[in-house]
């Protein structure tokens, strides 16, 4: 940031600044009538197709640390956050509102780097940016955005509806992002106060991927539809496995057997784990921030969700008077808890 020209926000105003990040927006959904520059964006979603809606707020300090954290890459995983809660419900993602809350010492040129990675993330998703707000802030960059998305209301699918038998199926793999926070964490500790740090990433590229860049999985769901594939619950995985399963249990009111052989879990992620002294399953289980879908499907449907490649399955829902559990190799179980990523570290949140 030392190297480009430095432009205080003052200088252009909240309407100037606002001009300048939103120009470089095109509409391109068809749904998306009228975008930014008006008191309202207009919207008219497909023919008999239902309209969802999602809000995410992110806060600097909180939910992300500006130390290591590339402003092109929040701003994707911005957009990345707020499309997964659409995804999650088997829908079509089509526009987004970014608000903004800008403390001084930011620059405009900090600005046009978030925008530049939403700009990409929206290019990729298929979303418009149609409108938002900017204000000043007195804590730190605060970021709200709002998602909204179309389907039919047929195929719209939510967390409560998962039923004894149903395969328990994963996109991806699990725990990565949470690594790569962890190695963030490490080498911030270990530079602290060093001149010309020199942060030591070789090799785990990948994970450093997966937390400061994760990709929607807008993929899945066009896969899905284009299979003639309906999930009976569904859940993008923020808050990590065994956390975002159990609301799936307690929505659809059901047990679960999840099986700890059948977890995906990248080589980077055990690689690290074990040079930290960590446990790759726990990262998997607890770690979060993967925006990975986690659904059910009816037990008749095994040979065709197999067939199509496009997910792991995991293990079977169960009654709920059987409980919630990781089945280990040699037929233990283990109760499942919810527990998030560790107190003092930072995660982003739905």
């Amino acid at each position: 940031m030392e190297k480009k020209t430095r432009t205080e926000i003052a200088a252009l105003g909240q309407f100037g600044l606002i001009e300048r990040l939103t120009r470089d927006f095109p509409l391109a959904d068809a749904s998306s009538l009228r975008g930014a520059g008006d008191d309202a964006a207009v919207i008219a979603p497909p023919a008999g197709e239902t309209v969802l809606c999602t809000t995410d707020a992110l806060y600097e300090g909180v939910d992300f640390d500006l130390t290591y954290f590339p402003l092109k890459h929040l701003g994707y995983k911005v957009v990345t956050a707020a499309v997964s809660d659409i995804l999650a419900m088997n829908a079509t993602p089509s526009q987004l509102l970014l608000s903004l809350g800008v403390s001084s010492k930011l620059p405009v040129e900090a600005l046009d780097d978030l925008y530049e990675g939403v700009r990409l993330a929206c290019r990729e998703a298929r979303v418009d940016l149609v409108g938002g707000d900017t204000r000043a802030s007195m804590t730190g960059l605060v970021i709200s955005a709002t998602a909204l998305g179309h389907a039919p209301r047929e195929r719209i699918v939510g967390r409560g509806g998962a039923q004894a038998n149903d395969l328990v199926c994963i996109t991806g793999n699990l725990g990565a992002a949470y690594m790569g926070l962890r190695l963030l964490e490490r080498e911030k500790r270990v530079l602290a106060g060093v001149a010309n740090p020199e942060p030591q990433f070789g090799g785990y590229e990948y994970l450093l991927e997966r937390y400061l860049k994760p990709r929607p999985r807008t993929d899945i769901v066009e896969a899905l539809r284009t299979e003639g594939i309906l999930p009976t619950a569904m859940i993008d995985l923020t808050d990590g496995l065994a956390s975002d399963l159990l609301q799936v249990c307690r929505a659809s009111q059901c047990g679960v057997r999840i099986y700890l052989d059948r977890l995906p879990i990248a080589r980077q992620t055990s690689a690290l784990a074990e040079e930290m002294h960590a446990d790759p399953v726990v990262a998997a289980l607890h770690g979060g921030e993967d925006y990975e879908l986690l659904f059910t499907v009816p037990l008749v449907m095994q040979e065709q969700i197999m067939k199509s490649g496009l997910v792991d399955v995991i293990g079977h829902i169960t009654p709920a008077s059987t409980g919630c559990f990781l089945v280990t190799p040699d037929g233990g179980e283990i109760r499942l808890k919810a527990q998030g990523f560790p107190e003092g570290e930072t995660a982003i949140k739905n």
